[in-house]
């Protein structure tokens, strides 16, 4: 099998950053000249299949539907090329790994395929779908995280698969799927909501065996930040897909309208942002996460342009997204974009384990220009240019 790859020592595309006034290009451009290929985004010397490339790779596919824009799409389509080889098979994919982190970069070899046909990419779709077909579940048909975390579902895994599932759906005229990707919405939700908070656990473990796991409800310690932005990026994406008459897609909206206005009352009134430990917000160790913040930015300005949000929303939206540019960005001499205050990484058990202590969460490493946060910024600020229009 032969894998395309793109060396460290190749110059980056000429950037254009100076010559616009929008975010979303100068922070993409920016990425570019940082990282002249996708794969190394994520602080990596290797190529790796990953759900942070493939969430870069998704910015840099909308960017380029917005701008036109050649070298976005060039961008993008050079990663999946350094990752599948001439017969569409993945590289170190392993589906028995069961993770669903490796559905997320499928989301765009949907377009890839449109704008190519290259039978290779819908090779990927459907290896990827076949990944969820056998993905194992919890009792109430909920999709385990990864399969070395059985029967726990996590809010992050729900951005992963969700939307890819929806649209692979939509695409394939598969209705009776819809339920099935609703429903992983209603239960993910239905057990990791804390009612004295008004916010979604991390995650549960429906064993309640982990160390982590309450005894009686099986949740998470904490609602991270950037768990529920996860959460509710997957919920205005994979209502793209859903028929408005899917039973269970109101719910979803519901779930949404929500977490919003949850979010609007704990929002930091002096940076706009929101807490790397959300029930937690303002406590002493606590700090202003911004990938999390450009997620709710990103899930509210496009949840108020689909209509699932009031129009009141904006405010917030606004408040957080000029927060982050006053705040968080900062441009050096020659342009070049960088934004700061993101959580490199959290999760839950694992070797060496994670206990989901608040400790823990506001311990974990703190970098600029990690793809978890950029990729976001990106979506964010192309939904806010969107505004005037």
């Amino acid at each position: 099998m032969i894998f395309m790859t793109s060396c460290g020592n190749i110059p980056g595309p000429k950037a254009k950053r100076l010559s616009s006034p929008l975010w979303s290009v100068r922070m993409a451009e920016s990425e570019m000249v940082r990282n002249p290929s996708i794969w190394m985004v994520d602080f990596v010397t290797e190529k790796k299949w990953n759900y942070t490339q493939g969430l870069m790779g998704l910015a840099f596919m909308r960017l380029y539907e917005v701008t036109g824009d050649e070298r976005y799409f060039n961008y993008a389509k050079g990663y999946a090329d350094s990752l599948i080889d001439e017969n569409g098979n993945i590289y170190k994919y392993k589906k028995d790994n069961y993770n669903l982190d490796q559905i997320n970069p499928g989301k765009m070899f949907f377009s890839l395929y449109d704008r190519t046909k290259d039978p290779r990419y819908e090779k990927v779709i459907q290896t990827l779908k076949e990944q969820l077909d056998s993905q194992p579940r919890i009792a109430e048909g909920g999709f385990w995280h990864k399969r070395i975390y059985p029967d726990q579902m996590w809010l992050d895994g729900l951005y992963m698969a969700a939307p890819f599932y929806a649209e692979y759906a939509a695409r394939y005229n598969l209705p009776e799927d819809f339920q099935d990707v609703v429903n992983q919405f209603l239960i993910v939700a239905r057990h990791t909501y804390d009612p004295a908070t008004g916010l979604y656990r991390h995650a549960f473990d429906a064993s309640k065996k982990m160390p982590w796991a309450d005894s009686v409800t099986g949740q998470a310690p904490h609602a991270w930040g950037r768990a529920m932005g996860w959460f509710s990026m997957a919920i205005v994406d994979a209502l793209d897909f859903i028929p408005e008459d899917q039973p269970g897609r109101d719910d979803m909206i519901t779930i949404l309208q929500g977490m919003v206005e949850k979010m609007s009352g704990i929002q930091d009134q002096q940076t706009g942002g929101w807490y790397q430990v959300l029930d937690r917000s303002g406590d002493t160790g606590n700090y202003i996460e911004t990938s999390c913040t450009a997620m709710f930015t990103y899930s509210i300005l496009k949840g108020v342009r689909k209509g699932y949000l009031d129009t009141r929303y904006l405010d917030t939206a606004k408040k957080a997204y000029n927060g982050l540019i006053y705040n968080f960005i900062t441009v050096d001499s020659e342009g070049l974009v960088t934004m700061t205050g993101i959580c490199g990484v959290a999760g839950l058990g694992g070797d060496p384990y994670r206990d989901g202590s608040y400790e823990y969460y506001v311990g974990e490493v703190i970098r600029d220009n990690d793809p978890k946060g950029v990729g976001p910024f990106i979506m964010a600020s192309i939904e806010y240019e969107r505004l005037s229009e």
